[in-house]
Protein backbone atom coordinates (compact mmCIF):
# COMPACT_ATOMS: atom_id res chain seq x y z
CA UNK A 1 0.00 0.00 0.00
CA UNK A 2 1.43 3.74 -0.78
CA UNK A 3 2.42 5.85 1.88
CA UNK A 4 0.93 8.88 -0.07
CA UNK A 5 0.74 9.74 -3.77
CA UNK A 6 2.85 12.90 -2.76
CA UNK A 7 6.36 12.01 -1.00
CA UNK A 8 7.61 14.71 -3.91
CA UNK A 9 5.52 17.64 -4.46
CA UNK A 10 6.41 18.86 -7.94
CA UNK A 11 5.53 23.09 -8.39
CA UNK A 12 6.65 25.40 -12.09
CA UNK A 13 7.17 28.33 -9.79
CA UNK A 14 8.93 30.39 -12.73
CA UNK A 15 9.38 30.15 -16.46
CA UNK A 16 11.06 26.97 -17.03
CA UNK A 17 11.97 26.20 -13.30
CA UNK A 18 10.79 23.22 -11.31
CA UNK A 19 10.25 23.04 -7.72
CA UNK A 20 10.36 19.74 -5.97
CA UNK A 21 9.55 19.49 -2.25
CA UNK A 22 10.99 16.44 -0.53
CA UNK A 23 7.76 15.75 1.32
CA UNK A 24 8.09 13.31 4.33
CA UNK A 25 8.32 15.64 7.22
CA UNK A 26 6.60 13.22 9.65
CA UNK A 27 9.73 11.28 8.81
CA UNK A 28 11.96 14.02 8.80
CA UNK A 29 12.37 13.60 4.42
CA UNK A 30 13.67 10.08 5.35
CA UNK A 31 14.42 8.39 1.70
CA UNK A 32 12.59 5.62 1.23
CA UNK A 33 13.06 3.43 -1.66
CA UNK A 34 9.12 4.68 -2.63
CA UNK A 35 10.11 8.34 -2.24
CA UNK A 36 13.57 7.34 -4.30
CA UNK A 37 11.60 6.10 -6.88
CA UNK A 38 9.03 8.66 -6.39
CA UNK A 39 11.80 11.39 -7.26
CA UNK A 40 14.08 9.59 -9.97
CA UNK A 41 10.23 9.29 -12.01
CA UNK A 42 10.12 12.97 -11.96
CA UNK A 43 13.20 13.38 -12.66
CA UNK A 44 13.23 11.34 -15.45
CA UNK A 45 10.02 12.80 -16.93
CA UNK A 46 11.98 16.37 -16.42
CA UNK A 47 14.68 15.61 -18.30
CA UNK A 48 12.38 15.56 -21.72
CA UNK A 49 10.10 17.87 -21.14
CA UNK A 50 11.43 21.07 -22.94
CA UNK A 51 9.61 23.33 -20.67
CA UNK A 52 12.02 22.55 -17.67
CA UNK A 53 15.72 24.12 -17.64
CA UNK A 54 16.52 24.20 -13.85
CA UNK A 55 15.69 22.03 -11.43
CA UNK A 56 15.07 23.14 -7.46
CA UNK A 57 14.87 20.44 -4.79
CA UNK A 58 14.58 21.45 -1.05
CA UNK A 59 13.23 19.72 2.15
CA UNK A 60 11.61 21.26 4.86
CA UNK A 61 12.84 24.10 7.37
CA UNK A 62 14.31 21.75 9.97
CA UNK A 63 15.25 18.82 7.59
CA UNK A 64 16.18 18.41 4.06
CA UNK A 65 16.50 14.74 4.84
CA UNK A 66 18.02 12.82 7.48
CA UNK A 67 19.07 10.17 5.77
CA UNK A 68 17.90 6.85 4.25
CA UNK A 69 14.78 4.57 5.95
CA UNK A 70 16.44 3.14 8.59
CA UNK A 71 13.09 0.86 9.80
CA UNK A 72 13.49 -0.34 5.96
CA UNK A 73 17.01 -1.33 6.61
CA UNK A 74 15.88 -2.93 9.49
CA UNK A 75 13.59 -4.95 8.15
CA UNK A 76 15.14 -5.65 4.80
CA UNK A 77 19.04 -5.55 5.81
CA UNK A 78 20.61 -4.50 2.51
CA UNK A 79 18.00 -5.17 0.10
CA UNK A 80 16.48 -2.09 1.40
CA UNK A 81 19.06 -0.06 0.05
CA UNK A 82 20.29 -2.15 -2.71
CA UNK A 83 17.78 -3.10 -5.18
CA UNK A 84 17.04 -2.88 -9.12
CA UNK A 85 14.16 0.41 -8.45
CA UNK A 86 16.02 2.25 -5.79
CA UNK A 87 19.56 1.71 -8.05
CA UNK A 88 17.84 2.71 -11.39
CA UNK A 89 16.14 6.22 -9.81
CA UNK A 90 19.25 7.00 -8.33
CA UNK A 91 20.88 6.89 -11.99
CA UNK A 92 17.81 9.05 -12.75
CA UNK A 93 19.12 11.65 -10.47
CA UNK A 94 22.92 11.09 -10.86
CA UNK A 95 22.35 11.75 -14.45
CA UNK A 96 20.17 13.86 -14.63
CA UNK A 97 21.12 16.38 -17.77
CA UNK A 98 19.63 19.62 -16.60
CA UNK A 99 20.80 22.13 -14.19
CA UNK A 100 19.81 20.52 -10.66
CA UNK A 101 20.23 22.98 -7.38
CA UNK A 102 19.51 21.78 -3.67
CA UNK A 103 18.31 24.45 -1.38
CA UNK A 104 19.27 22.94 2.02
CA UNK A 105 17.87 23.83 5.54
CA UNK A 106 18.38 22.36 9.03
CA UNK A 107 19.40 18.45 9.04
CA UNK A 108 21.29 16.99 5.36
CA UNK A 109 22.52 13.64 6.90
CA UNK A 110 23.46 10.29 5.02
CA UNK A 111 21.33 9.50 1.74
CA UNK A 112 20.08 13.06 2.21
CA UNK A 113 23.77 14.44 2.27
CA UNK A 114 24.24 11.88 -0.77
CA UNK A 115 21.14 13.26 -2.48
CA UNK A 116 22.84 16.99 -2.17
CA UNK A 117 25.89 16.04 -3.28
CA UNK A 118 24.27 15.07 -6.85
CA UNK A 119 22.93 18.48 -7.16
CA UNK A 120 25.07 21.11 -9.52
CA UNK A 121 24.54 23.45 -6.85
CA UNK A 122 24.13 23.85 -3.55
CA UNK A 123 22.23 26.53 -1.89
CA UNK A 124 22.46 26.41 2.14
CA UNK A 125 21.04 27.95 5.06
CA UNK A 126 23.21 29.34 8.12
CA UNK A 127 21.57 26.38 10.47
CA UNK A 128 22.01 23.88 7.91
CA UNK A 129 23.97 20.86 9.20
CA UNK A 130 25.53 18.10 6.98
CA UNK A 131 27.01 14.68 7.87
CA UNK A 132 27.20 11.33 7.26
CA UNK A 133 26.90 9.36 10.59
CA UNK A 134 26.33 5.77 9.01
CA UNK A 135 28.93 4.16 11.12
CA UNK A 136 27.13 4.86 13.68
CA UNK A 137 24.42 2.23 13.15
CA UNK A 138 27.13 0.08 11.97
CA UNK A 139 27.57 0.34 8.42
CA UNK A 140 29.10 3.67 5.89
CA UNK A 141 27.39 5.21 3.48
CA UNK A 142 26.32 3.62 0.26
CA UNK A 143 24.64 5.82 -2.00
CA UNK A 144 28.10 7.15 -3.10
CA UNK A 145 29.51 9.71 -0.39
CA UNK A 146 33.12 7.63 0.21
CA UNK A 147 33.43 8.30 -3.30
CA UNK A 148 31.58 12.51 -3.88
CA UNK A 149 32.69 13.25 -0.92
CA UNK A 150 36.07 12.70 -1.28
CA UNK A 151 35.92 14.10 -4.74
CA UNK A 152 34.67 17.56 -3.65
CA UNK A 153 36.11 17.58 0.32
CA UNK A 154 39.25 15.93 -0.34
CA UNK A 155 40.12 13.03 1.78
CA UNK A 156 40.72 14.05 5.32
CA UNK A 157 37.42 15.80 5.54
CA UNK A 158 35.37 12.54 3.97
CA UNK A 159 37.19 10.49 6.13
CA UNK A 160 36.71 12.66 9.26
CA UNK A 161 33.39 12.58 8.41
CA UNK A 162 32.97 9.06 7.61
CA UNK A 163 34.89 7.49 10.21
CA UNK A 164 33.50 9.48 13.15
CA UNK A 165 30.49 10.21 12.36
CA UNK A 166 30.60 13.99 13.12
CA UNK A 167 28.55 16.37 11.26
CA UNK A 168 29.69 19.78 9.79
CA UNK A 169 27.97 23.29 9.60
CA UNK A 170 26.77 25.24 6.55
CA UNK A 171 29.77 27.55 6.60
CA UNK A 172 32.51 24.62 6.93
CA UNK A 173 30.79 23.02 4.18
CA UNK A 174 31.07 26.06 1.74
CA UNK A 175 34.84 26.36 3.16
CA UNK A 176 35.29 22.51 1.60
CA UNK A 177 33.44 23.02 -1.52
CA UNK A 178 29.92 21.07 -0.51
CA UNK A 179 28.06 23.78 -1.13
CA UNK A 180 28.15 27.12 -2.90
CA UNK A 181 26.50 29.83 -0.80
CA UNK A 182 25.71 30.44 2.85
CA UNK A 183 22.57 32.12 3.31
CA UNK A 184 20.52 33.45 6.21
CA UNK A 185 18.36 30.08 7.59
CA UNK A 186 14.75 30.00 5.41
CA UNK A 187 16.01 31.90 2.78
CA UNK A 188 17.92 28.95 1.16
CA UNK A 189 14.77 28.30 -0.82
CA UNK A 190 14.49 31.53 -2.21
CA UNK A 191 17.78 32.14 -3.01
CA UNK A 192 18.29 29.07 -5.43
CA UNK A 193 15.05 30.01 -6.93
CA UNK A 194 16.59 33.26 -8.01
CA UNK A 195 19.47 31.50 -9.22
CA UNK A 196 17.03 28.50 -11.14
CA UNK A 197 15.46 31.57 -12.30
CA UNK A 198 18.88 33.50 -13.75
CA UNK A 199 20.09 29.77 -15.12
CA UNK A 200 16.37 29.81 -17.03
CA UNK A 201 17.19 32.04 -19.13
CA UNK A 202 20.49 31.03 -20.54
CA UNK A 203 20.45 28.80 -23.65
CA UNK A 204 19.11 25.79 -22.65
CA UNK A 205 21.50 23.22 -24.81
CA UNK A 206 24.41 25.17 -23.63
CA UNK A 207 23.38 24.96 -19.67
CA UNK A 208 23.02 21.25 -20.25
CA UNK A 209 26.53 20.89 -22.25
CA UNK A 210 28.25 22.81 -19.69
CA UNK A 211 26.91 21.07 -17.07
CA UNK A 212 28.36 17.15 -18.72
CA UNK A 213 31.55 18.99 -19.63
CA UNK A 214 32.06 19.93 -15.49
CA UNK A 215 31.03 16.86 -14.15
CA UNK A 216 33.45 15.44 -16.83
CA UNK A 217 36.14 16.69 -14.85
CA UNK A 218 35.51 13.66 -11.97
CA UNK A 219 35.37 11.03 -14.39
CA UNK A 220 37.99 11.62 -16.83
CA UNK A 221 41.91 12.59 -17.43
CA UNK A 222 42.82 16.65 -17.64
CA UNK A 223 43.36 15.91 -21.54
CA UNK A 224 40.11 13.97 -21.85
CA UNK A 225 37.99 16.56 -20.18
CA UNK A 226 39.68 19.47 -22.33
CA UNK A 227 38.46 17.42 -25.38
CA UNK A 228 34.86 16.84 -23.87
CA UNK A 229 35.35 20.15 -23.10
CA UNK A 230 36.14 21.46 -26.72
CA UNK A 231 33.47 18.87 -28.47
CA UNK A 232 30.68 20.28 -26.21
CA UNK A 233 31.47 23.66 -27.54
CA UNK A 234 31.77 22.65 -31.17
CA UNK A 235 27.86 21.47 -30.42
CA UNK A 236 26.90 24.82 -28.75
CA UNK A 237 27.98 26.45 -31.96
CA UNK A 238 26.03 24.53 -34.11
CA UNK A 239 22.77 25.60 -31.90
CA UNK A 240 20.23 28.05 -33.03
CA UNK A 241 20.37 29.40 -29.81
CA UNK A 242 24.00 30.85 -30.20
CA UNK A 243 23.42 32.64 -33.54
CA UNK A 244 20.47 34.45 -31.42
CA UNK A 245 22.90 34.76 -28.33
CA UNK A 246 25.64 36.85 -30.42
CA UNK A 247 23.07 38.45 -32.25
CA UNK A 248 21.47 39.87 -29.54
CA UNK A 249 24.66 40.72 -28.78
CA UNK A 250 25.28 43.01 -31.25
CA UNK A 251 21.61 44.09 -31.39
CA UNK A 252 21.75 45.25 -27.91
CA UNK A 253 18.98 43.55 -27.32
CA UNK A 254 17.71 40.50 -24.46
CA UNK A 255 18.35 37.23 -26.66
CA UNK A 256 14.96 34.56 -27.10
CA UNK A 257 16.27 31.25 -26.48
CA UNK A 258 14.14 28.76 -27.61
CA UNK A 259 16.22 25.58 -27.05
CA UNK A 260 16.94 25.21 -30.75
Amino acid sequence: MSETPDLILSTSVAPHVRLLTLNRTSKRNALSNQLIVELGAILRRAAIDEDVRCVVLCGSDAFFSAGADIKEMRERGFEAIDNSARRSAWGDVANFPKPLIAAVEGICFGGGHELALLADIVIAGEGAVFGQPEINIGILPGDGATQRLTRVAGKSLAMLMILSGQSITARSAMQAGLVAEVVESGRAQRRALEIADLIAQKPPRSAELAKAAVLAAFQTTLDAGLEFERQAIRHAFSTADQKEGMNAFFDKRPPNYRGK
